[in-house]
């Protein structure tokens, strides 16, 4: 049986999202890794599954593999597609406003916006290392930073789990930052057993930032939706940043809201469908 599938963008963040709950489909690495090709296959960021909750308080399970076949535990932009690929697609009534999604992690709860606007409640941020995971032997100032080693240089890096590890850089300048050179690096720092992703933050104002992510599994990408909240998370512990936060990636801007420890992290954007179709498999 072929493969239907929808390509959809959230800030230039594309996804490959199939329905697991009509179609239940087998997927390996093999296949994953060829329709992510963007030059013989569909081409994308991450793909999603969509299967039956596993658990009576979800709606729905949702899956995230990167283009390099390995299955994630969050992606914030895939949970917008998400939201808006069950309501288009009519597994959810269309004026139904909010889905419960759930991940590896986490519960998600998303709610439908005007304009193709999505928001979505991330959960509540974790710091300890052991959960993240993080291997450390320094104490951090009340959670805000620590200092990692590479390259014959001492970083000095907030950490955090979004559902997903997330380490965050202050940079003067996002346009000039070493994102590819130390970001494939730190995705694969031994400090970080499952990996993590790397977020390069310039601070404009308490209510702004500019930021740029390196996905493990991935590379850049123009945007990273947990990588947004990871960001504006460490910056309001470090006292740079307000409640209330507009993250400008290189695909567009979200809105990040945080109200401090102990509180889930809310954030808003667009989620686009660009086109359906079906993958062939006997031509696998």
């Amino acid at each position: 049986m072929n493969i239907p599938f929808t390509k959809m963008q959230g800030l230039g963040n594309d996804f490959v999202v199939l329905d697991g709950v009509r179609h239940p489909i087998h997927l390996t690495n093999t296949l994953i890794q060829q329709m992510a090709d963007r030059h013989f296959g569909i081409g994308f960021d991450q793909l999603l599954l969509v299967e039956p909750a596993l658990q009576t308080d979800a709606d729905f399970t949702y899956r995230i593999f990167n283009a390099d076949g390995s299955e994630v535990s969050q992606c914030g932009n895939g949970a917008r597609c998400v939201g808006r690929f069950l309501i288009e697609t009519g597994l959810v009534p269309v004026d139904k406003t909010h889905i419960l999604l759930s991940t590896k992690e986490r519960l998600l709860e998303v709610h439908a916006r005007e304009n193709c606007q999505m928001a979505v409640n991330m959960g509540i941020p974790v710091f300890d290392p052991q959960k993240i995971p993080f291997q450390t032997s320094q104490q951090a100032s009340q959670k805000i930073s620590y200092e990692i080693s590479l390259d014959q240089q001492t970083l000095s890096i907030g950490v955090v789990s979004m559902g997903n590890p997330h380490a965050v850089l202050r940079v003067d300048d996002v346009t000039v930052a070493p994102v590819d050179r130390l970001g494939k690096k730190l995705t694969c720092h031994t400090a970080f057993p499952e990996g993590v992703n790397v977020g390069f933050m310039q601070c404009i104002s308490r209510g702004e930032i500019r930021l740029r992510v390196y996905e493990r599994g991935v590379g850049e990408t123009l945007a990273c939706g947990s990588g947004a909240c990871a960001a504006v998370v460490i910056g309001h512990m470090q006292g740079l940043l307000g409640t209330e936060v507009n993250v400008d990636l290189p695909g567009g801007v979200l809105q990040v809201s945080w109200a401090g420890e102990g509180y889930p992290v809310w954030m808003t954007g667009p989620a686009q469908t660009i086109f359906k179709g079906e993958w062939l498999l006997e031509s696998v």
